[in-house]
């Protein structure tokens, strides 16, 4: 069976590793001392911060293995300098128009991990994204949305 890539943009795959050594460097022994501290209350069978940071560290510790797999099987994907983008990819900047209101949102298509709404990144995976993959300036698309169908045009595909 074939190893399953994670595709990340580079700023997202930094945003990443940065959280992951920030786990290991410091998290993980600030929760280590809590522990030690806990402890040192005595009966640890009525001891709420003893359990409470014994949660807190299965909570580091399991964010840890995760980051630590998606990261192993990381697949950064980049724009080359001279990146054609007449047609929307992973990674790509993308304007819309929405159709009924006439406003307009940017959203950057990204890998599942880093996808952030409030950002305006957006996983791949989406129906938005799903929809404007492969599509063009100028493309009528029709999202399939919880309240309904949503009608937007394609403003803008940029790089950055």
């Amino acid at each position: 069976m074939a190893i399953q890539t994670v595709p990340f943009t580079r700023e997202g795959y930094s945003r990443l590793k940065e959280e992951l050594d920030h786990l290991k460097a410091t998290e993980r022994s600030k929760i280590i001392r809590e522990i030690a501290d806990a402890r040192a209350h005595g009966d640890l069978s009525e001891n709420a911060e003893y359990h409470a940071a014994k949660e807190k560290q299965s909570f580091i510790e399991g964010r840890i293995a995760d980051l630590d797999d998606k990261l192993s099987r990381a697949q950064v994907i980049e724009f080359g300098e001279h990146e054609d983008l007449s047609k929307v990819k992973f990674g790509a900047f993308v304007t819309v128009s929405d159709e009924e209101s006439g406003e307009n949102k940017t959203y950057r298509i990204v890998g599942e991990l880093e996808a952030d709404l409030d950002r305006g990144l957006i996983s791949m995976s989406s129906p938005i994204a799903r929809a404007l993959l492969g599509k063009s300036q100028g493309d009528l698309i029709e999202v399939r949305a919880p309240k309904g169908p949503m009608e937007y045009t394609i403003k803008e595909v940029r790089a950055r």
